[in-house]
């Protein structure tokens, strides 16, 4: 009784929230459903086959795409806008109560006890890396606690990327473990074991079985290396158990989407899907959010990056493409970003020769000194409409961070309202 009078006082303030204006109103509705009834992910949770998913990039594209991979088998629960903690988990499933599926996208920290509510069949381990210091804290500490979490549901699939050391290690000792090579393309957080504390030694080797070369990793202080992968892909093929071999071509840019997709793939086969249904439903994945988006603000077509932290960041930068008009680089530092911005040193920006780049957002002066010793061109405005305007018209990237991607998307949609 309580789990319904809960549903229907978050359904009452997520109506208001609408009305007023004051957005979808998910959010509210979930915290105020949990106000009433702490129990109630417990409850929305039963009887559903869950897919969790986390990690510290790429968790909002690998939940859309497994969302779809899991469509092509039955009604699927899931977040559409990236709020992954209680109230945005609550809220989604509470959307979604006779949906048989789930896809579920959980912050790190928050793995451990949402795992515990939702008791998932499958559990999804992308890629751990540094992330707002100042916030999460050290990354070590994440990946043990995640390995805790994970000892407690002994029958969930762990599906965890083989290239990345952080997650293989809190995957490591899962009895049921789905072996995914979806790339790794930072390794600034895993130069010691987080085992046994002693180096980590990375050589290039060719796989037997494969042909395809990729980075081998090994501890030296105890025998934690690099599982041999269920899964692997190149840039055209995702390759599976029993020597499958499937086409895989996506919307979305870049070789980390293609891991993304790859890991969603299989997780979605391990709960019944078609492999081959699961990739092409992956594959047709356009935007998340807002990213990856295309918008045009008068005489400028945008393309629309975000980006969160160094990984992200350096991720996001491979992706700019360099015969653009214009790249506007905006950074913000609230709370939701980290307010410790010192991360900027760890990003390369020294290679945008001959792209006109301007610094923009609210720390967009922190950025310009960073971008100053880098020896990148650029010019200043701390206005991201204002930088936009500045740049010669025809194509623009825009690559921001959180709170900056969120406020310009506003403001994009406020000035094309009123054009």
């Amino acid at each position: 009784m309580r789990g319904r009078l809960a549903l229907r006082a978050a359904a009452a303030a997520s109506w208001a929230s609408q009305k007023a204006g004051r957005g979808k109103g998910s959010m509210i509705g979930g915290l105020i459903a949990l106000k009433i009834d702490p129990s109630l992910m417990n409850q929305l949770g039963r009887g559903k086959r869950t897919v969790v998913i986390t990690g510290t990039n790429g968790k909002s594209t690998t939940t859309r795409m497994t969302a779809a991979a899991l469509a092509t088998i039955g009604d699927v629960a899931t977040q559409a806008d990236g709020a992954n903690m209680d109230a945005g988990i609550v809220a989604a499933l509470s959307s979604h109560v006779d949906a048989s599926l789930a896809a579920i996208e959980v912050d790190e920290l928050h793995v451990p006890h949402v795992s515990d509510a939702l008791q998932p069949q499958a559990i999804v381990l992308l890629n751990l890396s540094r992330d707002q210091l100042d916030r999460v804290g050290e990354i070590n500490m994440i990946e043990r606690k995640l390995r805790a979490g994970l000892a407690r549901h002994p029958d969930a699939v762990v599906i965890a990327n083989c290239d990345d050391v952080l997650v293989a290690s809190a995957a490591y000792d899962a009895p049921n473990v789905v072996w995914v090579a979806a790339g790794g393309g930072w390794a600034g957080d895993s130069v010691s074991c987080p085992r046994s504390g002693e180096p980590i030694v990375w050589e290039e080797r060719t796989g037997d079985a494969t042909g395809i070369a990729y980075n081998h990793w090994r501890s030296t202080g105890t025998s934690f290396e690099r599982p041999t992968p269920d899964w692997w892909l190149d840039d055209d093929h995702l390759y599976g158990p029993d020597g499958s071999k499937i086409p895989m071509s996506l919307t979305l840019p870049g070789k980390a989407n293609r891991g993304n997709a790859a890991q969603a793939v299989a997780a979605a086969v391990a709960l019944g899907a078609r492999a081959e249904e699961a990739v092409a439903a992956a594959a047709a994945v356009r935007e998340i959010a807002g990213r990856y988006s295309t918008v045009q603000v008068g005489a400028h077509t945008l393309r629309m990056l975000l980006a969160k932290n160094p990984a992200g960041w350096q991720e996001a930068l491979s992706m700019i493409d360099h015969d653009v008009d214009g790249l506007v680089i905006a950074v913000n530092g609230q709370v939701p970003d980290g307010e410790d911005l010192s991360w900027l040193w760890d990003v390369r920006f020294e290679h945008f020769e001959g792209v006109k780049v301007v610094a923009a957002g609210e720390r967009a002066t922190d950025l310009a000194v960073r971008l100053t010793y880098a020896g990148v061109d650029h010019t200043l405005e701390p206005n991201p409409l204002r930088a936009i305007a500045s740049c010669p018209p025809g194509r623009v990237e825009v690559l921001a961070n959180y709170t900056a991607f969120r406020d310009l998307n506003t403001a994009i949609a406020k000035e094309n309202r009123d054009a």
